[in-house]
């Protein structure tokens, strides 16, 4: 099985997007500070940045 793909906002503007161990290596922080983007109390402390997952299933039409 492969691995979720994220991309990784801070604002608006895209900075990376792949696993969590890409993105930590991209940005160049610990992949536990990108895995606390993926919890509820992330998003209440902070609006500016964000992890979204990349669903490759899901229809856009």
């Amino acid at each position: 099985m492969m691995e979720k793909e994220y991309a990784f906002y801070r604002g608006e503007e895209i900075l990376a997007t792949g696993t969590i161990a890409e993105i930590a290596r991209t940005v160049g922080v610990k992949v536990e500070t990108i895995k606390w983007y993926k919890y509820p109390s992330s998003k209440k402390r902070s609006t500016y940045s964000s992890l979204v997952p990349l669903d490759d299933e899901e229809d856009v039409s």
